[in-house]
């Protein structure tokens, strides 16, 4: 069985509730289960802090231990050297991923410190973009 980690930054907690007309109105534990239950063979654990040392600290934990990494930083992707410099520092491929188009959005979001450090991006399509992010994952 693949063992799949997904980890959310700021934020991200209040999805559902935040700025539905940008990150849509579904939760996403709600969305979560949907996941779980397309793939049913794949172990899918998930974890969301709005602290960026937490988000290292789980970088560290599993990224020797699970076969990917799906990773929404938030506004972490914008500006943490250091979260680039984790994904760097484990085995684990990661995809990041984006709810909405960065590009289409303030300038400052169009600058991520954490792609280069990444096996693919994906953003835009919603919370869809965590279901591509693991598809491509999947076919590794």
């Amino acid at each position: 069985m693949k063992r799949i980690q997904i980890i959310n930054g700021p934020n991200l907690n209040l999805l559902g509730r935040r700025e539905p007309s940008i990150y849509g109105a579904r939760g996403f534990e709600d969305y979560l289960d949907d996941l779980r239950r397309r793939y049913p063979d794949v172990q899918m654990d998930y974890f969301q802090s709005n602290s960026e040392g937490a988000l290292i600290d789980k970088l560290h934990e599993v990224g020797f231990t699970v076969d990917g990494i799906v990773l929404n930083a938030g506004a972490y992707t914008h500006t943490s050297v250091a979260l680039h410099d984790a994904l760097r520092a484990i085995a684990a491929p990661a995809v990041e991923v984006h709810i909405s188009n960065v590009h289409q959005r303030e300038e400052f979001r169009h600058h991520s410190f954490i792609s280069a450090a990444c096996r693919g991006v994906i953003c835009g399509f919603g919370l869809d973009s965590y279901r591509l992010a693991v598809e491509a994952l999947l076919a590794e």
